[in-house]
C-alpha cells in the first residue's frame, strides 16, 4: 500500500475519496545541516521514490550550530536542479533572530536561493513578549524575499495567528505545517476534522506554488 493510501485510510471514506497526492516538499534538510543524516542525493531518490515531483533542500542558516556556512549556498549553483526525475529547489530555512526580524542571511545571500523559508528556532531567537514576537514574524512575511514561513505553530515562541494568516495572505507568503517528507499519516485526519480546502494545500499543485510565490 503506497503512502497515498495508508493516509487516507484514517479519513472517512468520503474524504479519503477527495485525497489529493502531495507532490511538492519544499522544506528538508540533508547531513549538511549538521543534526540529519542522508546526502542530497539520498533525499532527491527517496523523494522520487515516494512520488514527489519537486523537493527543496533548504538547509539551516548559518546560526544554527554545525549547518552550513554561507559559501555552501553561494555554491549552491553547481548543484543540477533535476535529479532522478525530480526538480530541485535549493534554499535555506533561514534564521529569524529577535522580535525586529532580523535574519542570519543577508539580502544578497538570499538572492543567491531558490527558495527562501524563514522561521524560528528557539535556542536562536530572541523572544519578547507575544505581541512583538507577531509583529517581528509579520515583518519577515511582508519582505519580499521570503516564500515560506516554517513551522509557526511549533511554540517556539508566543504568536497570535490571525495576524500571521492575513499578512500571509496579503504578503503572498506560505505558512507551513511541517512532517516528514511524503509522510503525511497524520495530515489527512487533520484536513478531513478542519475541511480545510484542497486549493489552499500548495503541495497538491507544484504549477500553483511556482507561480503564487514568482518562482520561475
Amino acid at each position: 500500500m503506497d503512502y497515498m493510501a495508508k493516509s487516507c485510510k484514517f479519513a472517512s471514506e468520503k474524504v479519503a475519496k477527495s485525497c489529493q497526492k502531495v507532490l511538492l516538499d519544499a522544506h528538508t534538510h540533508t547531513v549538511a545541516s549538521g543534526h540529519a543524516y542522508s546526502s542530497l542525493q539520498e533525499m532527491a531518490k527517496a523523494a522520487a521514490d515516494m512520488g514527489l515531483e519537486v523537493l527543496g533542500i533548504t538547509e539551516h542558516g548559518p546560526s544554527v550550530p554545525g549547518t552550513c556556512p554561507t559559501l555552501y549556498f553561494k555554491n549552491m549553483f553547481v548543484v543540477p536542479r533535476r535529479m532522478y526525475g525530480i526538480r530541485l529547489l535549493m534554499g535555506c530555512e533561514i534564521n529569524i533572530l529577535d522580535t525586529k526580524g532580523s535574519l542570519d542571511l543577508t539580502d544578497e545571500q538570499i538572492d543567491w536561493l531558490d527558495i527562501a523559508i524563514a522561521g524560528v528556532h528557539a535556542a536562536w531567537y530572541q523572544a519578547g513578549t507575544k505581541e512583538e514576537n507577531t509583529q517581528g514574524m509579520v515583518n519577515v512575511i511582508k519582505n519580499p524575499r521570503i516564500h515560506i514561513i516554517s513551522h509557526p505553530g511549533d511554540g517556539s515562541c508566543e504568536l497570535d495567528f490571525e495576524p500571521l494568516v492575513l499578512a500571509a495572505k496579503e504578503a503572498h507568503t506560505l505558512l507551513e505545517v511541517s512532517f516528514q517528507i511524503a509522510d503525511y499519516e497524520r495530515l489527512y485526519p487533520l484536513l478531513a476534522e478542519t475541511d480545510f480546502p484542497d486549493e489552499l494545500i500548495m503541495n497538491y499543485w507544484p504549477d500553483k506554488f511556482f507561480d503564487y510565490l514568482g518562482i520561475l
